[in-house]
């Protein structure tokens, strides 16, 4: 019960917060309409009309997008991606409402238009993000929490409490796991019961949500499951099974008339490639010339530092499997190479200078150069060396199709901690997620979290 009054009471105070904002965002555009040159800007009461459905017209867009209705807060970049298409659709159906219904009133300014769509984006947006961490407090804090029940206590129920753990913000609290050793304890969480308990346990325990982590299961015990929670009335989520990861659009297709189902299809094709290169030119020239007194400066700190050149130059594995020369500023012994292993914390083949910008993420800079030649992208699964592609592709199944497409700068595996010595097969998925789930926002996202990630010093070993 207090779960959903905390939902009521966080869906109201956004649509307030929205209605605020916005409203100032106009009554804001009008005095800077005021600064400039102006012919015939009337006096702010004759403006009223307008402000009231240019407020309405965001929120109403925001309401029919379900951004009032219960729902896990946002990351603060899907919530600005979210702000501003709803704030470009309600700025368009305020203007056609205001032509319609107020033009033989008074005349809306151009001008004013923009300034109150930009100005409503920002204020919006900021509204928003406080209205977020209030939020993520209180829930961390264990105000609203949802009891979750886990089914599965294997690897992947294991992963999922960890998940839960580290992020308190999501409001959830786990009380304990279904389909294990009764009386037993994972990770401090205990075992309630097996599955045919469920309705009980989800009634007892006052449970608001089930999670299914049981990725080996067949569909018959997965529905059996389902069907045990929906009688009860709560939220159910499925983690997804190995297949269900990589197959993450279907469409029908035929073949000379017999229907087929094309379950791997690849979003990066066509003039999203070229779409994809325009990026990659214009950031990474970009990125080039800004970053230049860096590189000079680290090139001649690495010089100082310890003999040996300043680039290190090492075959990686590419585009179609292709092997191209990577580029990276060195930070190990001259020597290292003589024993070739996976880099670790505290790496003893490291340089002093190493250290540090292997931790800033630094010794990555002149893989721009590698962006620009066309050897790389700034986004895309990141590269193996040859050696090491021959084992993977042996044991983890689909490896080489991460290589349909260039590797990258940084990559969605990357910037969701999966860097370094973490396991290559969870890096594959998400790698083959990325390829079949591709747009030029989510690159944009994925760059915008490495910035963020190098700048807190979230870097490799």
């Amino acid at each position: 019960m207090l779960k959903r009054r905390m939902d009521v009471l966080f869906g109201i105070t956004l649509l307030i917060s929205d209605l605020l904002m916005s409203g100032l965002a106009f009554g804001l555009a009008y005095r800077l309409r005021l600064l400039t040159p102006h012919d015939g800007v009337l006096e702010f009461y004759n403006y009223v009309g307008m402000m009231i459905v240019h407020t309405l017209s965001i929120v109403t867009v925001f309401f029919l997008r379900r951004s009032y209705h219960s729902r896990h807060p946002f990351s603060q970049l899907d919530e600005f991606y979210n702000v501003v298409g709803s704030v470009l659709l309600g700025t368009v159906t305020a203007i056609a409402l205001i032509s319609f219904l107020l033009k033989d009133r008074v005349d809306y300014p151009r001008l004013m238009i923009v300034y109150a769509l930009i100005l409503t984006i920002i204020l919006v947006t900021l509204g928003r993000l406080i209205h977020t961490s209030l939020r993520w407090m209180l829930l961390a804090q264990g105000l609203g929490r949802r009891k979750v029940l886990l089914v599965g206590g294997g690897d992947v129920g294991r992963l999922i409490l960890q998940k839960i753990r580290q992020s308190p913000r999501l409001g959830y609290e786990v009380a304990g796991f279904v389909n294990g050793e009764v009386g037993s304890v994972v990770m401090g969480a205990p075992v309630l019961g097996q599955t045919g308990d469920l309705p009980s346990l989800i009634e007892d325990h006052d449970i608001k949500e089930v999670i299914i982590g049981l990725p080996e299961a067949s569909h018959e015990e997965i529905l059996n499951i389902v069907s045990l929670c929906e009688r009860e009335r709560v939220g159910i989520r499925v983690f997804p099974d190995l297949f269900q990861i990589m197959a993450s659009e279907v469409s029908i297709g035929d073949l000379g008339g017999l229907p087929l189902l094309t379950m791997r299809d690849v979003a990066l094709r066509g003039w999203r490639l070229t779409l994809k290169r325009i990026l990659d030119v214009v950031i990474g020239g970009a990125a080039l010339t800004l970053l230049s007194p860096l590189m000079m400066l680290t090139a001649l700190l690495i010089k100082l530092d310890s003999r040996g050149p300043v680039f290190f130059v090492q075959d990686r594995t590419g585009l179609d499997g292709h092997p191209f020369p990577m580029l990276k500023f060195r930070s190990m012994r001259q020597d290292a190479e003589a024993s070739a292993t996976w880099t670790t914390e505290n790496d003893p083949r490291r340089t002093r200078m190493g250290a540090i910008i292997r931790k800033l993420s630094v010794d990555e800079l002149p893989q721009f150069i590698n962006v620009l030649l066309g050897d790389m992208s700034l986004v895309g699964p990141r590269p193996e060396q040859p050696t090491y592609v021959e084992q993977f592709r042996r044991s983890i199944p689909r490896y080489m199709d991460r290589h349909r497409e260039k590797a990258g700068l940084t990559g969605w595996a990357q910037v969701n901690g999966l860097r370094g010595d973490t396991s290559i097969a969870e890096r594959t998925k998400y790698d083959l997620w990325y390829i079949e789930n591709w747009s030029l926002w989510l690159d944009v996202k994925i760059l915008i979290r490495t910035i963020f990630q190098g700048l807190t010093g979230r870097g490799a070993y």
